[in-house]
């Protein structure tokens, strides 16, 4: 190519170019008009109707500032729902990562309700501590579950999470020796295909084990009850973000594998009862119990948020009415500030009480009416730490179930996508581009280490106490803080007396 042709084609290319620009900036300019004309004629936001164009840009920064916030301006231990120390150990321990720390803690040890543990002087010389003594769960069923974790997954319905998620729990769960939750959603393969022991969890639609009309089909439930892996099975009332309020599985979650699961539409919205309609009494709930527990021969106990608390009143004197066969195997306390994928806001904030107040309540009660050694407790909610896990066993559970701390251990990233189908690591979406990042086989293996690693740092706390099996931990080993440069012991802080009322003293 000569210089005159080579002029030439430059001339031309940047004539192209500016007649692009010029086209593009035209373009712009008449999509910034409509879009005034939109913003000035509209009447639904005040913001963009006194703010023309710019004022859309509010609408990002609010979604953005979540984002933002978790990463450069919320201090290590001020987010909720989780805060940046508490998800930073999980991730760590899920990593196999050296969770030791420099310096000095950032934990502020004054505020009241804070937790503290009571070291022993004379600490034991063992090198380290041991595991906890494996409980066995309805011994008297005609298949008992002798469960060697004293950590296990929560439920977590597929539906709600992933298949690469489930199966990565499934497989994490049988490498750490601990057991999974179905959640409501019904017995998929993904459960089964890891190998782990799971708990059937039975929700108030009774996805899995439903006839036509929405009722117990007891043909389905032996089928259930036939896998070996299926060890135990656990009746939903009610859980901690939605107590009152049944399951809610958005439409877009509903693939064709989750609506044969559950034996619904396919993506159509999963919407549970508020209550089982079998159970509308104390003495209806033990039938139900006990008519699960017949016909899978497997022990059998039921999940609900402590409300009135009196209630449990009822419970053990209709259980001491019928004699002590009739009681549940087991008794799931979850606390009222639980999670879920998707719940009303009104509920997730304000009803149902706390576990810190809930699970000490339910066992002393047990103990007063002579049941604690025959129903065991579970207790469930933002328990993901290992000084979680070590309070709850001071208070009285004998096992504790966490859902979003084995999410954290998947990849969670508090991102509150939930409900939206859009989970960025793949966890909580039936998308299959996202669950693509999802590697089951990685995190199957950082299950495990959670686990493992938050079962050993809750033996330490024990050691540190003077006790050398976390099953040993009490009342007395655990404080609280109750005011400036004050703390009380639990047992100070829940006495029981002789009638088995627990009286909870102020802080």
């Amino acid at each position: 190519m000569d210089a005159a042709s080579l002029a030439q084609f430059l001339i031309t290319f940047l004539a192209v170019l500016s007649a692009l620009f010029v086209f593009s900036v035209g373009l712009g300019a008449l999509t910034l008009a409509i879009l005034f004309v939109v913003d000035v004629r509209q009447t639904q936001h005040a913001i963009r109707r006194n703010f023309p164009v710019i004022g859309r840009l509010r609408y990002t920064f609010e979604h953005l500032g979540v984002f933002f916030r978790q990463y450069f301006f919320a201090m290590d231990r001020e987010e909720m729902p989780f805060n940046r120390a508490q998800r930073s150990w999980v991730y760590r321990a899920a990593k196999n990562l050296d969770n030791t720390q420099p310096f000095g803690s950032t934990r502020d040890l004054r505020p009241a309700g804070t937790i503290l543990f009571a070291n022993a002087t004379f600490p034991s010389l063992q090198p380290s501590p041991a595991r906890a003594t494996p409980i066995v769960v309805g011994p008297d069923c005609a298949q008992p579950y002798q469960a060697h974790s004293l950590f296990n997954i929560s439920a977590m319905s597929y539906g709600a999470i992933s298949r690469v998620a489930v199966l990565a729990l499934s497989n994490g769960a049988r490498m750490a020796r601990c057991w999974m939750n179905t959640g409501e959603g019904g017995l998929s393969p993904h459960h089964l295909a890891g190998g782990a022991d799971i708990v059937f969890q039975i929700g108030t639609a009774k996805y899995g084990v439903c006839d036509a009309m929405g009722r117990l089909d007891e043909a389905k439930l032996r089928r259930i009850a036939a896998h070996p892996q299926v060890r135990m099975f656990e009746i939903k009332l009610s859980q901690g973000a939605k107590p009152g309020k049944g399951g809610i599985l958005p439409a877009a979650k509903v693939s064709a594998e989750v609506a044969a699961i559950r034996g619904i539409p396919m993506g159509e919205p999963s919407l549970s009862p508020s209550r089982h309609p079998e159970i509308d009494t104390t003495g209806h709930l033990l039938d139900f119990v006990e008519r699960v527990r017949h016909l899978t021969g497997k022990p059998t106990g039921f999940k609900l948020v402590l409300g009135d608390p009196a209630w449990l009143d009822d419970l053990c004197a209709e259980i001491g009415r019928r004699g002590m066969d009739s009681a549940p195997d087991f008794i799931t306390i979850d606390s009222g500030d639980g999670g879920t994928g998707a719940a009303p806001a009104s509920l997730m904030d304000y009803v149902g009480l706390p576990i810190q107040e809930s699970l000490p309540l339910a066992v002393d009660k047990l103990a007063a009416s002579g049941l604690r050694d025959r129903i065991r407790i579970i207790a469930s909610g933002k328990l993901v730490t290992p000084a979680d896990v070590a309070w709850a066993l001071c208070v009285g559970a004998d096992f504790v179930n966490s859902a979003r701390g084995f999410m954290f251990s998947l990849g969670c990233i508090q991102s509150m996508q939930c409900n939206k189908n859009t989970c960025a690591a793949g966890i909580a979406t039936q998308d299959p581009r996202l669950q693509r990042g999802l590697d089951p086989t990685d995190k199957a293996e950082r299950v495990r280490h959670y686990v493992e690693n938050l079962v050993k740092e809750v033996g330490l706390i024990a050691h540190a106490c003077g006790v050398d099996d976390p099953r040993q931990l009490r009342r007395e080993h655990c404080r609280i803080v109750s005011g400036p440069g004050r703390s009380v012991p639990l047992s100070e802080l829940y006495p029981a007396d002789k009638a088995g009322r627990t009286t909870p003293r102020a802080a």
